[in-house]
């Protein structure tokens, strides 16, 4: 099994732990949405958390090489992105609500 394909059925796993309430059955395209933005951020605070795991390895291993901090570094930065997007997920579903009405 390839590591990118191991990587995406870990992450499923995990969104599927994480939001086990979203797999409710929706009754509006309000619970749809809602829905949406809960599988939304369970996905982006794993995959940002399997970021900053694997940042931090990399930080520890890299033993001062210049060119391993710097990969180590940008994949931290990537981790705070991913927060970040989950910090503004709620937002995001908000305005696709009022564009889909």
């Amino acid at each position: 099994m390839s590591r990118k394909l191991a990587a995406f059925l870990c992450l499923a796993l995990i969104a599927a732990l994480l939001v086990p309430q979203a797999a409710d059955a929706a009754s509006s395209l309000n619970q749809v949405i809602e829905n949406l933005r809960t599988w939304l951020i369970g996905l982006l605070v794993a995959l940002a958390t399997l970021l900053l795991t694997i940042g931090g390895v990399r930080y520890l291993l890299a033993g001062g090489d210049p060119g391993g901090l710097e990969k180590a570094k940008g994949t931290i930065k990537a981790a705070l992105a991913g927060y970040a997007l989950a910090a503004l997920a709620p937002v995001l579903v908000t305005v696709l609500k009022h564009i889909v009405g």
